[in-house]
């Protein structure tokens, strides 16, 4: 008989190595397929006939060569590892269209062998989990990861009146406060996503990663010469309804491309007013990973609104469920409103706080005007991103 590939084992008992040969080379052979191996052990004669038994594999008989050695031949079993697709070395595996639960943690590409469990995957199609991008911008992510220690100037914040220091204890605490739910809600979904697109579980470890290095700075630098500063309940009701959400591109609508996506307003106009470099810079840092959150969720939407047309009539609907949710709120929390403020003001001199209460006005203005160009940016017409930016939360994430 024919074989597809033949393998001399030597001397090497079953027992003493000799599967180190054979297991691999039976990979390398087609389904069905026969290899040949040469062995000069007499064990084998009895030892791999019961080993293919166990193993799905068939025995095909042996035959003594006149050199002494015997011509073992396997057919290689139907319930072996499936052979897959053949790929070249150093070439990335493309996500699949749709991902296979049974597939578990296996890598993109491995072979997998049946016989493993079926894992609780929630999201395994691509198009609604992976846009196109997602492998650019988690590398940029490990590109821009900083120190919070290390390059924050943290000995050049210097003493400021105490009206000034509490009032950045105040925007720090609401930074940090909206920065825990920006950490929280990426990492529900987290465990949802097929390892198939593991861009994607990537890029929002970096995610869950910059979160937890604002909160540390944030917080760090509300503590320097003050406090913290107050959880107002307008603030922990926006926030809950984040948390509660069950859909993960709602979830990344909402916290990236409306919630960070404002946020990033914010962050720059705390830096134009930053009292210290320490804040101008901790703000700066902080927004350059923003934006890349945020161009996350845009394009993710963006791709899976061109691919479900049903989304967007969704999403607008999460946008009004969720502002129902803040019904009777007037406005931004007033606890941030006077911090902003004084914070623009440098001070509380009346005309200084005249000149930041404007300041604070320009600012929902800003933020109106940015939101409405990331939502048609994501695929809004200008009504739709109108409507939609009127609704969003006075709490701005």
């Amino acid at each position: 008989m024919n074989a597809a590939m033949a393998i001399d084992g030597g001397a090497l008992a079953l027992g003493g190595g000799l599967l180190a040969l054979v297991r691999p080379a039976l990979d390398l052979v087609e389904p069905g397929g026969v290899l040949a191996l040469l062995a000069t052990s007499r064990t084998v004669r009895e030892d791999l006939p019961a080993w293919c038994r166990v193993e799905h594999h068939a025995y095909l008989g042996c035959e003594a060569l006149p050199d002494g050695r015997d011509r073992h031949l396997i057919g290689r079993g139907a319930l072996s590892v499936p052979r897959g697709a053949r790929e070249q070395p150093g070439a990335p595996t493309p996500m699949p269209e749709r991902a296979d639960p049974s597939s578990g943690f296996a890598p993109r590409g491995a072979r997998v062998e049946p016989g493993g469990p079926v894992y609780p995957f929630s999201l395994n199609e691509r198009d609604r989990v992976a846009p196109p991008e997602v492998a650019q911008l988690y590398q940029q992510a490990v590109a821009a990861q900083w120190d919070a220690t290390r390059d924050i100037p943290w000995d050049r914040v210097g003493e400021l009146e105490p009206a000034l220091e509490r009032a950045v204890g105040q925007v720090m605490t609401f930074l940090a406060e909206n920065e825990l739910s920006a950490l929280y809600v990426p990492s529900r979904f987290l465990p949802r996503i097929h390892p198939a697109y593991l861009e994607v579980a990537q890029f929002l470890a970096t995610q869950l990663a910059d979160e937890a290095r604002h909160i540390d700075v944030f917080l760090r630098r509300a503590r320097v010469r003050g406090v913290p500063g107050i959880s107002s309940a307008t603030t922990s009701r926006s926030l809950h309804s984040l948390l509660m959400l069950e859909d993960f591109a709602e979830a990344t609508f909402l916290l990236s491309v409306l919630g960070e996506g404002t946020f990033l307003d914010l962050l720059r106009f705390i830096e134009r007013h930053a009292p210290d470099e320490a804040t101008a810079e901790i703000m700066r840092r902080a927004r350059v990973d923003e934006a890349r959150h945020v161009h996350f969720g845009v394009v993710h939407v963006r791709h899976a609104m061109s691919i479900d047309p049903t989304l967007q009539a969704r999403l607008e609907a999460a946008v009004r469920r969720r502002a129902a949710t803040m019904h009777g709120v007037g406005g931004v929390p007033a606890p941030l409103q006077d911090a902003l403020t004084i914070l623009a003001a440098g001070g509380t001199a009346p005309a200084a706080v005249a000149r930041g209460h404007e300041a604070v006005r320009q600012l929902l203005d800003d933020m109106h005007a940015g939101r409405m160009k990331r939502l048609e940016h994501a695929g809004f017409s200008a009504e739709g991103a109108q409507r939609l930016s009127d609704l969003h939360t006075p709490n701005f994430m």
